[in-house]
């Protein structure tokens, strides 16, 4: 009786993993996500703070995102009528500034967007 709880375990950690922990993916690895979630995917990257950090940013965007099925775990926040998905990529300067923030006040997950959109070279 352990032996078939412990293959049915394994058999239900596996299929998730396997599925992106509840992401829908393609097939390629790539996850899949809503045409509006792609489209601010690409549009953050103006924020990044050269022209190659943002060359590379719409390049990972491609390279990692799928337009297909709204993605619910795909980690979106809007403040200060901007906004931004997933993980994002900080200079120097912007964790600096996330931190300033903190200390200031202001949540992490705030701190970031501003830092990120406000003091990032595509303004």
């Amino acid at each position: 009786m352990n032996k078939i709880i412990c293959v049915a375990a394994l058999a239900a950690m596996t299929t998730l993993a396997t599925a992106g922990a509840g992401h829908p993916m393609d097939g390629v690895g790539k996850q899949q996500v809503s045409r509006e979630q792609y489209r601010i995917l690409l549009n953050q990257c103006r924020y990044a703070d050269t022209s190659a950090a943002r060359r590379e940013c719409r390049a990972e965007v491609r390279r990692t995102y799928i337009i297909g099925a709204r993605n619910p775990g795909l980690d979106c926040r809007t403040y200060s009528s901007i906004t931004v998905c997933g993980e994002l990529k900080l200079s120097k300067s912007e964790k600096q500034c996330v931190q300033d923030s903190v200390r200031s006040g202001l949540t992490y997950r705030r701190s970031e967007v501003e830092c990120y959109a406000l003091n990032g070279g595509g303004n």
